[in-house]
C-alpha cells in the first residue's frame, strides 16, 4: 500500500471537505497522513495527536507558528520551521511510514521539503498565492515531481518552474445533485421567480449585481444561501429589500434541495482576492442541477463556459440575462449537466492516479 505524507492548506472537515481532502480521500490503495495547521497561534490540538477519520486516513494539526517570523531573521524563522519537521517526522516515525509521498499545497511547504524523507514529490496549485514570496513557490514547483494546476492561467504561470505540469480543475459531489431525487419546497410561500447564490457571503463578495437587479425588478425574489460576514458594505442595504431571502447557512445536505428550487443561479465574484481563472466547486454543483446560470464576469475575463453560463460585463447585462434566461429554450438542462458529471470528483481522482502512475509515483 503506498503512503502518502500529505501537507494541506486546510483542516480535516466532514462536513465542508475542501480540494485537497477530496483527492487524497479517493486515492486509491493509499495509506495517508494528513498534516493540517494550527487555526491559531494558541491551537494545542497538535498535542493529542493524529484521529483517524478514514481507514487509511489519519489527520493531524501542525504545531501552530507564535508569532509571524520575517524570513530575514534567518536563525529565528528557520527554528520554527525546524519544529513543525520535528513533528511531522515524528508522526511519520511513530506509524512506520517511510519513503511516502509528498503532497504539498502551499508555498510555505518548501521550507519542509528538505527537513523530510519522501520518495516523490507533488506540488497542487489551486490559487495565486500573492502574500507569500515569489521564489517561495518557484523553488517548490522547480522541486516537485509533479504539479498540479487548477486552472490555465495558473499552469502558464508555473510553468517557467516546472516541464511537468498537469491541468487539475476543481471537482463537486456529484451524487448530491442526483436530478431523478425528490426533493421537498424549502420556501412554499414564495411565489415570485426565484435567483438563487450558494456559498459563503464574505466581506469581498461583490453582491452589487443582486442588489441592483433586486431594485430593478421588485417582482423577482433573491435568495443568497450561507453563512454571512456582516462587513460586507451592501449587506445592509439588501436586508431592507422585502424580496432578498438571506437563510444562513445550511447542511450540505439540503443545498441541493434550494438550488432545485431556484429558476436561475447566480455567480458573483470576489474583490477580495485576485482573479485566477479556477472554477468554483460552487458553478459546477449550479451545472447540476441543469438550471441556467448567470455570471458577472471580472473586466476582460474569457468566458470559460459560454454555452452553458450566461456571462454578464456590466450591472445592466447582469439584469437582461436573468430575464433571458427565465425564458431559456428547452434542451440547454441536459448539456449543463453532461458539463458538471465531467467535474465529478471521482473523474478528477482517476486522471490523478492515471498522471502519478504514468510518472512512477504510485
Amino acid at each position: 500500500m503506498k503512503q502518502i505524507l500529505c501537507l494541506s492548506n486546510e483542516p480535516w472537515s466532514s462536513r465542508l471537505p475542501g480540494r485537497t481532502q477530496q483527492i487524497i480521500s479517493r486515492l486509491r490503495d493509499c495509506q495517508v497522513l494528513y498534516f493540517s495547521p494550527a487555526r491559531s497561534p494558541r491551537d494545542k490540538s497538535y498535542r493529542k495527536g493524529g484521529r483517524k477519520v478514514r481507514p487509511n486516513v489519519t489527520a493531524c494539526t501542525l504545531p501552530p507558528i507564535l508569532f509571524p517570523i520575517s524570513e530575514r531573521y534567518q536563525r529565528l524563522f528557520q527554528m520554527a520551521w525546524n519544529k513543525i519537521g520535528r513533528f511531522i517526522q515524528e508522526e511519520a516515525a511513530r506509524r512506520r511510514f517511510t519513503e511516502p509521498l509528498l503532497w504539498t499545497t502551499q508555498p510555505h511547504h518548501v521550507h519542509l521539503v528538505d527537513q523530510l524523507e519522501y520518495s516523490a514529490l507533488v506540488y497542487d496549485c489551486d490559487r495565486v498565492w500573492d502574500s507569500p514570496p515569489a521564489h517561495w513557490e518557484g523553488s517548490l514547483a522547480q522541486a516537485a515531481d509533479v504539479v498540479f494546476a487548477a486552472s490555465p492561467l495558473l499552469r502558464e504561470r508555473l510553468s517557467p518552474c516546472s516541464s511537468n505540469i498537469a491541468l487539475l480543475p476543481n471537482g463537486f459531489n456529484l451524487p448530491l445533485f442526483d436530478a431523478a431525487a425528490r426533493r421537498p419546497d424549502p420556501m412554499p410561500g414564495v411565489t415570485a421567480p426565484l435567483l438563487g447564490w450558494s456559498g459563503a457571503i464574505r466581506e469581498g463578495l461583490d453582491l452589487s449585481p443582486v442588489l441592483y437587479a433586486a431594485q430593478a425588478q421588485p417582482d423577482w425574489g433573491f435568495l443568497l444561501l450561507g453563512t454571512v460576514d456582516k462587513n460586507n458594505p451592501l449587506l445592509h442595504r439588501l436586508n431592507k429589500l422585502s424580496n432578498v431571502f438571506l437563510t444562513g447557512p445550511r447542511p450540505v445536505s439540503e443545498v441541493p434541495d434550494w438550488l432545485y428550487r431556484c429558476q436561475v443561479l447566480m455567480d458573483l465574484p470576489r474583490t477580495d482576492q485576485p482573479f485566477d481563472e479556477v472554477v468554483s466547486p460552487r458553478l459546477y454543483e449550479y451545472l447540476a442541477t441543469g438550471k441556467p446560470v448567470v455570471s458577472m464576469l471580472w473586466p476582460d475575463q474569457v468566458e470559460q463556459f459560454p454555452d452553458v453560463v450566461y456571462g454578464a460585463h456590466d450591472l445592466e447585462e447582469f439584469v437582461t440575462l436573468c430575464g433571458h434566461a427565465m425564458e431559456e429554450a428547452p434542451g440547454f438542462a441536459l448539456r449543463r449537466q453532461q458539463r458538471a458529471a465531467e467535474a465529478a470528483w471521482p473523474r478528477r481522482v482517476a486522471e490523478v492516479e492515471r498522471i502519478l502512475t504514468t510518472a512512477g509515483l504510485l
